[in-house]
Formats: structure tokens, C-alpha cells, sequence
């Protein structure tokens, strides 16, 4: 396995102690709260910490892959999936601790789901659809959206739901701008 695809397994790994750290699950465990029990009032910022770094991770593999020319099926396969999970996961998290509305997680997770499909029934008829600027610009605002729930700054609040809003246009804005762009994909009989 080479290293862009081990950071893909980290990513995917990481999920773990994050959704951990966000729920608060580790404080049933009575040997974790003894070794670490002085970390429960930062726990928020543990976790936004290994949010962080399994986001890097999805900028490094990415680019160590290209570079060295270490793209693999597998790579393309989990990468993306990783992704979605970690963002998922998160998601999710933030709706437990009632700090995103359920509605919002619905569309975005929808959104992914939707082109996900696409994706597949392009790749059928061998077509590669490439990711948009939109679709970027969502990720990184869906990205800092989550950062700043995790974080959960008071003095934030107006920045967070400003981002959250712009995050969630994004979320519509890329998925109808992947559907018209593509939308010979689904013209097939077949289907």
C-alpha cells in the first residue's frame, strides 16, 4: 500500500476517536477517564484538532499521489469515500449536540449522495466527471463550517451561521450546476 493510500486508511481511522471526543462516549469508560479525565473540558478542541488533521490528510494524499504518479484504483475509490465519512460523521455529531439544525445535514449529506449516483452512472457509460470549482468552494466552506461548530465560540456564533448559510447555498448552487453540466449523463435510454 503506498502512502497516499495510507493516509486515506488514517483519515478513515481517525473517524473514530473524533466521533469519540464529539459525543463524549469515552467518559463511560472509567480506565479512560482515570488516565485522561483532566482532558473533558477540552475535548471540543481535541477534537477539532484531529478534524483538522484528517482534512490535511485528504490535501496531502492527494497531492503526494499526482506528484509521484501513485494514483491507484483503490485511491480512487476511498478517497473520496473517506471524505464523505469524515464530513458525515461530523455532521451528525454537531446535530446530536444541537448545534446544526438536522435539516441542513439532510441536504448536504443528500447533495452527496445524489452526485455520488451521477458519478456512478457516468462512470457505466465512461464518462469521467470531473470536480467543479463549485463543488470546491462547497467543500472548503462545508470544511471552516464544521471547524467553527466544532469549536463552538461564543464570540462566533454570527461568523458561524453566515458560513453555515454560504455553505449550504453552496451545497444546492454545485449539485444544480453538476446536474446541468452533465446532464447528457442521464439521457441514456437505458435509464
Amino acid at each position: 500500500m503506498n502512502l497516499p493510500n495510507k493516509l486515506t486508511v488514517f483519515r478513515v481511522i481517525l473517524i473514530v476517536p473524533f466521533v469519540l471526543l464529539m459525543l463524549g462516549g469515552y467518559a463511560q469508560w472509567d480506565w479512560f477517564m482515570t488516565i485522561f479525565g483532566g482532558i473533558a473540558d477540552y475535548t471540543d478542541y481535541i477534537a477539532l484538532a484531529v478534524f483538522i488533521i484528517a482534512s490535511l490528510t485528504d490535501l496531502l494524499d492527494g497531492k503526494i499521489a499526482r506528484k509521484y504518479n501513485l494514483v491507484t484504483n483503490f485511491g480512487k475509490f476511498m478517497d473520496p469515500l473517506a471524505d464523505k465519512l469524515l464530513v458525515c460523521a461530523a455532521l451528525i455529531c454537531l446535530i446530536e449536540l444541537q448545534r446544526i439544525p438536522a435539516w441542513i445535514v439532510i441536504i448536504i449529506i443528500s447533495r452527496e449522495f445524489i452526485i455520488s449516483g451521477f458519478r456512478l452512472v457516468a462512470a457505466d457509460n465512461r464518462v469521467v466527471i470531473a470536480a467543479s470549482y463549485w463543488g470546491k468552494f462547497k467543500t472548503t466552506f462545508q470544511m471552516v463550517m464544521v471547524c467553527l461548530m466544532i469549536a463552538n465560540i461564543e464570540a462566533l456564533t454570527v461568523l458561524t451561521q453566515i458560513v453555515m448559510w454560504i455553505a449550504v447555498a453552496l451545497t444546492v448552487v454545485s449539485l444544480v450546476d453538476y446536474l446541468v453540466k452533465n446532464k447528457g449523463v442521464l439521457a441514456d435510454g437505458n435509464l
